[in-house]
């Protein structure tokens, strides 16, 4: 691309050679002549008076620290993005219908589904226009998939499950596998089968190896807009809601609701059978065993410390309990005193 062709499709300000030609996008430490960079962070700033890049992406505050040809854009980082998706290479999950694909007549794919190597699409299931179903993945009875919608490789997707528009799944995920739903009979496991399904709004993007359970009665809901990062559970009847961003190896328990606008980081466990409200923040590793009824930020997980110091502090932690008790009676045996 030439730089005027990115600074068009940024609608940006473009100071310098409008004619250079750009191969791809780099770091700044790593860039070369015919490569464009972005600073989207002014810690980095230090690093413009080295760059090799040809050109760089930066906000109108950063302008005067570099002197190259430049982009220039109120956001660099939603700039690098936007761009990103302009010169994305990246190739779609199948091209065609491999002749390897066992698709059930009673099926319904538009003329433009494209199928991978070895799928497996059962009987009722539709697929849209546009979408593409990369090899070994298996599409289960009555599952529907909306336009331009990505299945990656080996992608598990069981009966009646529901993926909007514009989704992107990637490998071996398994969406639609039975909830953790049991009764017990004096120690024996009796199996609750179920009932429901998965129901994935647009433009959801679900990460490798992640898995959603079906719901045990009514569904389990994704809603449009969320992304969901790798190896993350998500258990029966949960909703997640508009917006909501979950990192990777995250566990929600079942009957859960997560809010619009929502961010959980990584490692975090959210209990079952809770609410938490639009905008809440989890710092990585937090621990959510009740509700949270209003935005804002809420950690739980204990930061790295050195080891002996470490182990200082948990041996003092497990002394909390009975320093509580000798404090409540030294408090007792104080006099009391005039206010």
């Amino acid at each position: 691309m030439k730089l005027q062709q990115i600074a068009e499709i940024l609608n940006a300000e473009l100071v310098g050679d409008d004619s250079l030609s750009i191969s791809r996008i780099a770091t700044l430490e790593n860039a070369t002549g015919n490569e464009i960079g972005f600073l989207a962070n002014k810690k980095y700033r230090s690093k413009l008076a080295s760059t090799q890049a040809g050109a760089v992406i930066l906000s109108p505050q950063d302008a005067d620290y570099f002197t190259g040809n430049k982009i220039i854009v109120s956001n660099p980082y939603l700039a690098y993005a936007l761009l990103a998706q302009a010169m994305d290479t990246t190739p779609k999950p199948a091209t065609n219908v491999h002749p390897s694909a066992i698709i059930d007549p009673t099926a319904k794919l538009e003329q433009s589904v494209s199928v991978g190597a070895n799928v497996v699409i059962e009987e009722g299931v539709e697929i849209a226009a546009g979408s593409s179903i990369g090899a070994g993945s298996f599409i289960g009875k009555g599952a529907k998939i909306g336009t331009n919608t990505k299945i990656w490789a080996n992608v598990t997707i069981y009966h009646q499950v529901e993926i909007g528009n514009s989704c992107l799944v990637h490998a071996n995920t398994v969406i639609g596998a039975d909830g953790f739903g049991y009764a017990n009979e004096k120690g024996q496991w009796v199996k609750i089968p179920q009932l429901g399904t998965v129901v994935i709004g647009d433009n959801v993007e679900v990460g490798a190896s992640t898995t959603i359970d079906r719901g045990a009665i009514d569904d389990t809901i994704i809603e449009r807009n969320v992304i969901i990062d790798n190896q993350v559970q998500i258990a029966h009847n949960v909703v997640v809601k508009e917006g909501t961003a979950i990192a990777g190896c995250s566990v929600i328990a079942g009957s859960t609701t997560i809010g619009k606008y929502c961010q959980i980081g990584g490692l975090s466990g959210i209990a079952g059978h809770i609410e938490i409200a639009d905008g809440v923040v989890l710092t990585g590793m937090s621990m959510v065993i009740s509700g949270i009824d209003k935005p804002g930020v809420y950690s739980s997980g204990v930061p790295h410390s050195e080891n002996k110091d470490w182990r200082r502090n948990m041996a003092q932690l497990r002394q909390l309990s009975a320093i509580n008790k000798r404090l409540k009676a030294v408090e007792k045996s104080l006099p009391e005193r005039d206010e």
